[in-house]
């Protein structure tokens, strides 16, 4: 199979239909390929570089979560009497803090447990793979 297609099969995956149905319609329709040794081959070969290719971005996400895990970085943020903030911390400050401290982090991937709305030091989770989390802290400063 080229793409999913319902009821038949999902991308790369080997399926049976009738000869009829694969020579008259998926393989005129490019979503399929005859199961020769050649194109066998190609998908063996393709699936393996797909596995490497996630390997290797799990075990990136788990170096850059150890290089992250537990630090604190510090955010600025203007106030107002009492040492509250004029809005909440988003998760699009703490990407922005992040990445210039040099991690590129996308805001989706961040994870505020309580809104942020005062000064002082905060736990949050970032999110770097499927299966990579890491929990930074955020100070939170005013501005004089």
């Amino acid at each position: 199979m080229l793409e999913d297609t319902k009821g038949l099969g999902k991308k790369d995956d080997i399926v049976e239909v009738n000869d009829g149905y694969g020579r008259n319609f998926l393989i005129k329709k490019g979503t399929a390929l005859e199961a020769t040794p050649e194109n066998l081959n190609s998908v063996r070969v393709k699936r393996g570089a797909l596995l490497e290719k996630a390997r290797r971005e799990k075990e990136d996400a788990k170096e850059v979560g150890e290089n992250m895990q537990g630090k604190t970085f510090v955010l600025q943020m203007k106030s107002g009497e009492g040492g509250k903030l004029y809005g909440a911390v988003t998760a699009m400050d703490i990407a922005e803090v992040l990445k210039k401290e040099g991690f590129a982090v996308d805001k989706k991937n961040v994870t505020i447990k309580n809104p942020i709305k005062t000064a002082g030091t905060f736990e949050v989770s970032v999110k770097l793979h499927t299966d990579v989390s890491v929990l930074v802290y955020v100070a939170v400063k005013t501005l004089s």
